[in-house]
């Protein structure tokens, strides 16, 4: 599993790290939101440091399709149905200055990229009604939309009506991301990969704790996808969604424009040229096929029906790559951004993309730099002002009950499954894992790279037990979407501990 994004591109790992280190700021995560962030504060004569685990774009932001759109597939109607005509506008209007903004350091920065019509589409008649509330939602946000009949539309693929917006665009989110570490390391800013941040700290002095020691700070800034803190119950707020993406060499002729479907199971579509992504003869990216984290039928499966589907409507098609990535999307379909609850003003964060990262990340970036440097709320765009002071209304709240009692479910069914069955079991083939019961206790057992292995099968951060990622040979929570290597690695999301390893012989 391995992005189109990521051939052959070694990103700056930066300095070594030096425990004890003070800067004015502090930014966890190197992706979109983290290094635009971190450039901004640059750039306003802030010393910054931003410390990564992995390397830069890790996750979502190497992950993802590589489309900036303000068009977002049904999202626009979906915050329609339950918030007011002012918080769509403000959403829009925050997205296009994340997206100018961008767009803007992409031209500075010589990072190409390609204009193109964006659609939301309808695969079926069903469908329809939804685009239509897309069309009338955008429109109603100052979007120039039209709509599009069957007829109008000539894709190889099922079409039954769509909205458009022209202008959109197409990058390669790797190369951006480089180019924003680039820039951040030209101007005296201190990065440091390889570095897990374990825990926050506002009192008595506020710092990061990492495994290597504390970075100390005036701000701290959490760009980590969901928060790694539990101040404010932001992974209860929050759902953790994992979709696919596979890329394609296709002989004949693919769209020249991008498509999202509004009906499932979701399909969207991108086509890739060498002024927007790696040329390596890739022609096609098709994603979709989205679900919880750790609540699916099977991940591998997914991306098979992806490819089933291009090879079925683009004959020939050629798989190149295959990757999946993992975004968080609130309650109330808007981002969290801005201060921590009990952060005492110094812990800031930003989450709920709702897989829109390349224009809500550099967004979240301006509001968290705008109240960094103490600009005025009357100095702010109107914006910032609609979305930081919006109310929580009933559908937020029965989103939430919903979520909280899927999440409940998936905790008694992952307990009461791991009882029934126990150690020893028959080893697992080779990309295949299980949960077993040893003691009372669920262990996974899995077999990756010819290795089996036996771990801790609870989750450290609420005590759910994992299921086993058969696509990305993961072990996955589905009660708020952490994630953990074969081997126990602490992966993503809000656990910062990793799985216990036990001896073979739990196994079997």
């Amino acid at each position: 599993m391995h992005p189109l994004w990521k051939l052959d591109r070694t990103p700056p790992a930066g300095t070594p790290f030096e425990p004890g280190g003070r800067h004015d700021a502090v930014v966890v995560g190197a992706g979109i939101t983290g290094l635009s962030t971190a450039v901004m504060l640059t750039r306003a004569g802030l010393d910054v440091a931003v410390v990564e685990s992995g390397r830069i774009g890790e996750l979502a932001t190497g992950g993802n399709t590589g489309k900036l759109s303000l068009l977002q597939g049904a999202h626009l109607a979906e915050i329609r149905r339950h918030h007011p005509a002012s918080l769509v506008q403000a959403y829009v209007d925050a997205n296009r200055e994340g997206m100018d903004w961008l767009l803007a350091f992409a031209d500075h920065a010589g990072v190409t990229y390609r204009r193109r019509t964006d659609h939301t589409y309808a695969q079926t008649a069903d469908g329809l009604e939804s685009v239509r509330e897309q069309h009338a939602a955008a429109r109603a946000a100052g979007l120039p939309t039209r709509m599009l009949t069957r007829s109008e539309l000539s894709e190889a693929f099922p079409v039954s009506g769509a909205v458009a917006l022209d202008d959109q665009v197409t990058i390669d989110p790797m190369a951006i991301a480089v180019a924003l570490a680039d820039e951040f390391l030209a101007a005296g800013g201190t990065l440091h990969t390889g570095i897990r941040v374990t825990g926050t700290h506002a009192v008595p002095d506020a710092h990061v704790q990492t495994a290597s020691g504390p970075l100390f700070a005036e701000h701290i800034v959490l760009a980590t996808g969901t928060p790694i803190t539990d101040r404010g119950l932001y992974f209860a707020k929050t759902r953790g969604l994992r979709s696919y993406c596979v890329s394609f060499r296709v002989p004949g002729d693919v769209p020249t424009t991008t498509f999202l479907s509004a009906d499932g199971p979701t399909r969207s579509i991108r086509p890739v040229s060498s002024d927007d992504a790696p040329d390596d003869g890739s022609t096609l990216v098709v994603g979709g096929n989205g679900h919880p984290v750790g609540r699916s039928d099977g991940e591998r499966a997914a991306v098979d029906d992806l490819v089933a589907w291009t090879q079925q409507h683009f004959p020939g098609a050629e798989e190149t790559h295959r990757w999946a990535a993992q975004d968080y999307e609130s309650h109330n379909l808007l981002p969290f951004v801005g201060a921590m609850p009990r952060g005492l003003g110094a812990i800031r964060f930003a989450t709920g993309y709702s897989k829109w990262g390349l224009s809500n990340g550099p967004a979240a970036a301006l509001r968290l730099t705008a109240e960094i440097l103490g600009t005025h709320w009357r100095d702010r765009p109107g914006w910032m002002v609609t979305i930081g002071t919006r109310l929580t209304v009933p559908a937020d709240l029965a989103r939430g009950a919903i979520e909280g009692a899927k999440v409940a479910a998936a905790a008694t069914t992952g307990w009461v499954d791991a009882e029934t069955r126990g150690v020893p079991v028959p080893r697992p083939a080779e990309g295949e894992g299980v949960v077993a019961n040893r003691g009372g206790l669920p262990v996974g057992i899995s077999t990756v790279d010819g290795v089996t292995r036996a771990i801790d099968a609870v989750c450290p951060h609420l005590g759910g037990v994992l299921a086993w990622n058969d696509a990305d040979c993961s072990w996955d929570c589905p009660l708020h979407a952490s994630r953990f290597a074969a081997d126990g690695t602490r992966l993503e999301g809000p656990a910062l501990r990793d799985l216990k390893t036990l001896p073979r012989t739990s196994a079997g």
